[in-house]
């Protein structure tokens, strides 16, 4: 099959001082509101676009374009910016992604400077758990509160197909690591896939055994080779039907409406499997996250190209730390407010309607 070519995200940079003035039928409000009246809480920082597994949907089989190490937030831009987002923008949730975090040798600075920024929030991270076991006291005392571990099976043959990588009793390791250490709930996240849908009840049974609680996500256009499909989706309604086959499952719904996971109850109980059904039930109308890449742009949706850059107006001299915040406040108030509907588009949600994005879920940051 040819290459897949996707063109490059639209990049709002304006100039050092900001992204101009807010439009003038804003609200006037700190927070991070769009023109659909969705509140940003929750903020997604993407901190390198390496990563030591290969999914096949989130990146090729030969890695993602490198990024100079000078376009990297450092780990003082980035505890500005989680000051400025918590203390100016009304963020109450902080998840540190990538790539994968833990290949920042940084990680623990990251998260003691962020803590130290943000006292008072949760911060966590989404990582494939490798080396996890090594380094988890080390990012708990540095401020951890909470982790997602992909995983997207535990048998060790499809693991590997999927990943590119033999790696699984690493994840495993990882697991046990953050359990051991009481980063509670451990949530693991599955991608559904065709070739691992089979064993997805014994995924499910595995995180039961171990006390994690599992989540189930329907695959995304957002793949770096563009091979995604909607005829290859496996939809949230495959995936109880073959779930419903070995475990009895009660929907309980969502506590919060902005939460993405559908929660069922496993078996009775106590314990429940999240279904994040991002195709076929789209939560775009709930949406409550703003994200930052690796290099330092804001992204207010997943299918959204247009990026506008805060490192900029971070690393600019003509400016003071306080006109710098104030800076990075409007811009990112702007980005935000300029959030598409749904799927990149401002047209009513399909599920085939998808825009074809610059970049794989691998380089924005789950």
């Amino acid at each position: 099959m040819a290459a897949v070519v996707l063109p490059m995200p639209r990049m709002r940079t304006g100039t050092p001082s900001g992204a101009g003035p807010l439009p003038a039928d804003r609200p006037g409000t700190d927070a991070l509101v769009d023109r659909f009246g969705r509140v940003a809480r929750d903020l997604r920082i993407s901190i390198t676009e390496k990563c030591t597994l290969r999914c096949t949907y989130c990146m090729p089989a030969e890695g993602l374009p490198a990024i100079a190490r000078d376009d990297l937030l450092a780990p003082a831009e980035i505890a500005r910016l989680v000051s400025v987002a918590v203390g100016r923008l009304g963020i109450t949730d902080v998840r540190f992604t990538g790539g994968e975090p833990l290949v920042r040798r940084d990680l623990a600075e990251i998260l003691r400077q962020s803590r130290a920024a943000a006292p008072d929030v949760s911060i966590s991270m989404t990582t494939n758990a490798i080396g996890l076991d090594k380094r988890v006291q080390e990012l708990v005392a540095a401020g951890l509160d909470r982790v997602n571990i992909s995983l997207d099976s535990v048998d060790r043959d499809d693991f590997a197909r999927l990943t590119r990588r033999d790696r699984l009793p690493d994840v495993l390791r990882g697991v046990r690591g953050a359990l051991a250490a009481g980063l509670a709930p451990v949530k693991l996240n599955a991608v559904l896939m065709p070739e691992t849908l089979a064993g997805a009840a014994d995924l499910l049974a595995w995180a039961v055994e171990h006390g994690c609680h599992p989540r189930f996500i329907e695959q995304m256009p957002l793949d770096a080779d563009g091979h995604w499909t909607r005829d290859d989706l496996v939809s949230a309604a495959d995936l109880l039907g073959v779930l419903g086959e070995r475990f009895d499952l009660v929907e309980v719904g969502r506590d919060d409406p902005s939460a993405p996971a559908e929660e069922w109850l496993v078996d009775g109980g106590p314990q429940t499997v999240g279904i994040i059904a991002s195709v076929t039930r789209s939560f775009c109308g709930d949406c409550d996250r703003t994200r930052l890449t690796a290099e330092g742009t804001v992204r207010s949706c997943l299918f959204g190209d247009d990026e506008t850059d805060l490192r900029a107006i971070l690393r600019s001299t003509d400016l003071t730390e306080d006109e710098r915040d104030d800076a990075i406040m409007v811009a990112w108030q702007g980005a935000m407010w300029a959030k598409p509907l749904a799927h990149g588009s401002d047209s009513p949600v399909s599920p085939d309607a998808f825009a074809p994005t610059a970049r794989s879920m691998g380089a924005i940051g789950g």
